[in-house]
């Protein structure tokens, strides 16, 4: 390692970090590869005009990376699917800013992952004390969706955890569709068989785009959808047409995108991410309704591409109990919290605790619900 002590330094860009390095960090979970990070603050979708401005830790020794942070300085609780909104009305209630806080997660997309980016346990610790002092100028510091062993290491430097609920669909080992239909209970696989035949009988086709066969057309019509998804919601998207294109140059060997079609016209669409062991289920639209074509489009289309490609894991995204019926499975994940105000602290610490048996008990009562055949 040489004789140079490490050194912390706070980045608001990756533009001088060698992609090389960084992804020998962040390994497999394509959501931590630089490309795509990098992709999101040059787009200026997560930027300091967003409210979303990057603070990365970052560990050095001799010049070279030997752990990082991905880290943001927030000025709003949008784009995290865990959600502090009433601890930020709280706050607000009593006279107290919540706002600027500190976050570790990846923007605008709920997947687990490594949160500290390093291979050894000194460095990860190293980066937790850095991140704590960091929060200290601010409210809080939030770690989202981090793995198990660093929710420990969190815990164990004095950060409160918190527990949720996603569901994920498992491969095991089937070598169809059908063989994971046998798996079901006879009302689920009759369910799921009808929602696909309508879709067909309907006159709905479907094209599976990888890497480099999504071409511009296509990522075009797909931003089209995924705006049209925001809007129905009143909302405003988080993501740019220059955002996915980005993608499309720099990481196309991780990218599927679905493409639906009706008489020769595409009507949906839906951008998975994913890697040798997990396919992420992201964005999605349609420019007109059409009965269960968002199952097909994000459930079914993607578990077969799974099952060819052998990937055992898909995660379906935030939330969604609907997809138990479909053969997703409940999973618990977790976040860690600290919280600058010894008060509010002590009062979230006691939410917490109520929240997480609450959690237990919901666990329980999906998993009772599964739609898997007794055995």
């Amino acid at each position: 390692m040489g004789d140079e002590a490490p050194s912390l330094r706070v980045l608001n860009t990756l533009a001088g970090v060698s992609p090389a390095e960084w992804n020998a960090l962040a390994g497999t979970q394509p959501f931590l590869r630089h490309e795509f990070l990098h992709a999101l603050h040059e787009t200026g979708c997560a930027s300091e005009h967003t409210g979303w401005l990057p603070q990365y830790l970052s560990l050095w020794r001799d010049g070279r990376l030997e752990g990082a942070m991905p880290l943001y300085l927030k000025s709003h609780s949008r784009g995290e699917y865990v959600f502090d909104w009433a601890w930020a009305d709280a706050y607000q209630r009593h006279g107290i800013e919540y706002y600027p806080k500190l976050l570790s997660s990846v923007p605008f997309s709920p997947v687990s992952g490594a949160r500290l980016l390093a291979t050894t346990r000194e460095a990860r610790q190293r980066l937790v004390a850095a991140s704590l002092d960091l929060a200290a100028q601010t409210s809080s510091l939030h770690v989202l969706f981090p793995t198990e062993e660093e929710a420990a290491d969190l815990v164990s430097a004095g950060m409160m955890l918190r527990r949720g609920v996603q569901f994920h669909w498992r491969n095991e080992g089937y070598d169809s569709f059908e063989a994971f239909l046998a798996r079901l209970s006879h009302d689920k696989r009759k369910k799921i068989r009808q929602e696909r035949r309508k879709v067909k009988d309907i006159g709905v086709s479907f094209q599976r785009l990888v890497g480099q066969d999504i071409r511009k057309e296509h990522w075009e019509f797909f931003a089209r959808c995924y705006n049209a998804t925001y809007r129905a919601h009143h909302a405003t998207p988080y993501l740019k047409l220059s955002f996915f294109e980005s993608l499309g140059e720099t990481m196309p060997e991780n990218l599927l995108l679905v493409l639906a079609s009706m008489d020769g016209s595409p009507v949906a669409s839906a951008l998975n991410i994913f890697s040798a062991e997990t396919l992420y289920g992201r964005y999605w639209g349609c420019i007109g309704y059409v009965p269960n074509l968002h199952f097909e489009t994000c459930y079914y289309q993607a578990m077969e591409f799974c099952i060819e490609q052998r990937i055992p894991l898909f995660e379906g995204g935030a939330q969604g109990e609907h997809k138990l019926a479909r053969g997703f499975s409940p999973v618990e994940t977790c976040s860690a919290h600290w919280l600058r105000h010894p008060a509010f602290s002590d009062a979230i610490e006691k939410f917490l605790e109520r929240e997480s048996a609450g959690v237990e008990h919901y666990l329980d009562e999906l998993n009772e619900r599964a739609p898997f055949k007794k055995t």
